[in-house]
């Protein structure tokens, strides 16, 4: 063996001891905590930024294309007339004609009718008129129950309007046997219920009539 063999030798086992000597150390940094430290410390302090998103501008509004130009047609060219030379026509010479005026027609006179004249209506009296001259239907009062006896006399008018007895006034009422105010007034119902069924046709008028009770 050679001196060159001898120094390759030497070397290759310094750098196996070498070797071995840093896994030795790596363990025990490891196990006691070395690497972890190293590990923080050579971390940096972590910096967050929100980036914000770009927006993007709103488009430019649409603009519209302008309207097409109206297109007028142009004025028609200006044509002169033509000259034209109007020549009077000649004077015509009057013409004498023979007219002959006709008799004027005979008018067809006849007597004119003098208009009838309606006769007028006859006098409306003045006072009121007797039942039986005015009404056509007449009815006779029923005679009512009361606990009365005597003799009763009512003069009473009445007023006609459209044919029928609307209305009665008692003018007068004389009863012999004694004042009942009942049996005056039952008396005055049936005189009033049985006009309402008088028929008196002719004009709104006023009517009289007289009614005498006797009652046992």
């Amino acid at each position: 063996m050679n001196f060159a063999q001898q120094q390759n030798s030497s070397s290759r086992v310094t750098g196996f001891v070498i070797v071995v000597l840093i896994h030795i150390v790596l363990v025990w940094a490891i196990a006691s905590g070395l690497a972890r430290k190293a590990v923080e410390m050579v971390k940096g302090p972590i910096e967050t930024k929100v980036i914000e998103e770009e927006k993007k501008p709103p488009p430019p509004p649409e603009t519209l294309p302008p309207p097409p130009p109206q297109l007028k047609a142009p004025p028609p060219p200006f044509v002169p007339p033509p000259e034209v030379q109007v020549t009077a026509p000649a004077p015509v010479a009057p013409t004498i004609s023979q007219t002959t005026t006709a008799p004027p027609p005979v008018a067809d006179i006849r007597p004119v009718q003098a208009p009838v004249v309606a006769a007028p209506p006859p006098p409306r009296p003045a006072g009121p008129v007797k039942a039986g001259v005015a009404c056509t239907k007449m009815v006779t009062p029923e005679m009512p129950g009361v606990n009365w006896a005597g003799e009763a006399t009512f003069n009473v008018k009445g007023t006609v309007k459209n044919g029928k007895v609307v209305a009665i006034e008692v003018m007068s009422a004389n009863m012999r046997g004694g004042n009942d105010r009942k049996a005056q007034r039952a008396l005055i119902s049936a005189i009033e219920s049985a006009m309402s069924g008088y028929e008196c046709p002719g004009a709104d008028l006023q009517i009289q009539q007289e009614f005498v009770f006797k009652i046992d």
